[in-house]
């Protein structure tokens, strides 16, 4: 009899377990809904507003959230009556040369830091590693004088240069160049292969997974710029497409038809945003590889 009830517990037990990871699930999932819609809504509502007329927005004295008459009016408006395909071209041109100068860099970096052997080597990497403590503004503050005084303002050298390095990204592909076995190197070495030869033919295809990520990473970095483009630059001819939005919003056009002006929000959120959508798997299995060692 008292088999009988303790394996009646045990089955009740069993079932009210179930019931609460069930009741948990239910809540996590409505929980992540519940974030999404939050999360998504502003991109909703700037797409909305693009594709509401002009005399439609004005007229609406309480927000719609729908719109029964599209139109693609305001993104014409937005390439013919502002300068937006220059803004396109300047920060592909920004986003190519600084991203290209930039894995060159930290690839040969990393690989001195990772491979290496020279006096004083971990002392600089933890040096190198310290910068990271030190806050943006000042770097900026910085790097503003030293372009100032070359006479690089209002040129793509002096948008570019302090771009083209990074500690973080150094960082990680050291830990990634780290991982592969030192008896490669070795006997790369044995075969008289120069140290060039070794990280071009072995370590680079071995790492490619992190090299495109940092390059994916770096790609939304320089489009997402803003703070240091508006500073160098005050001349309409260099400026990026974050800048042309600014000057767009500050402008009489920005001010007065929103709807042209989330017209252009959007055509310049969109490539970003299936860039990442594209390769989001890779840039959290980059990420995720390079941090770890073993």
């Amino acid at each position: 009899m008292s088999v009988q009830n303790n394996e009646l517990n045990y089955r009740e037990i069993e079932k009210r377990t179930k019931r609460n990871e069930k009741i948990r699930r239910v809540l996590i999932y409505i929980g992540l809904v519940i974030w999404a819609l939050v999360v998504l809504f502003p991109f909703y509502w700037m797409v909305l507003t693009s594709v509401k007329s002009y005399s439609a927005y004005n007229s609406e004295y309480i927000p719609k959230f729908f719109t029964l008459s599209p139109t693609l009016q305001n993104f014409i408006d937005a390439f013919t009556q502002v300068s937006l395909g220059r803004y396109f071209v300047n920060t592909l041109i920004f986003a190519s040369i600084t991203t290209a100068l930039m894995v060159i860099v930290i690839v040969l970096s990393a690989f001195a830091f990772a491979r290496l052997e020279f006096k004083g080597r971990n002392l600089l990497f933890s040096f190198f590693l310290s910068l990271m403590m030190i806050p943006n503004e000042l770097v900026i503050i910085t790097n503003f004088v030293t372009i100032t005084n070359l006479g690089l303002r209002n040129t793509f050298t002096g948008l570019i240069l302090p771009s083209v390095t990074s500690v973080f990204y150094i960082y990680l592909l050291k830990e990634n160049f780290e991982q592969i076995p030192d008896e490669l190197y070795k006997a790369a070495k044995i075969d008289g292969t120069s140290d060039l030869k070794y990280l071009l033919k072995v370590m680079i295809p071995i790492s490619q997974p992190t090299i495109v990520t940092i390059i994916i990473l770096k790609v939304i970095e320089c489009w997402n710029s803003y703070v240091w483009p508006r500073l160098i630059t005050d001349k309409e001819a260099y400026f990026l497409v974050s800048n042309g939005i600014q000057a767009i919003r500050e402008s009489g056009f920005g001010r007065e038809n929103i709807p042209a002006m989330m017209a252009a929000v959007v055509v310049i959120s969109v490539p970003l945003i299936i860039l990442f959508l594209i390769f989001h798997k890779k840039i959290m299995a980059g990420v995720s590889r390079g941090g770890t060692k073993g």
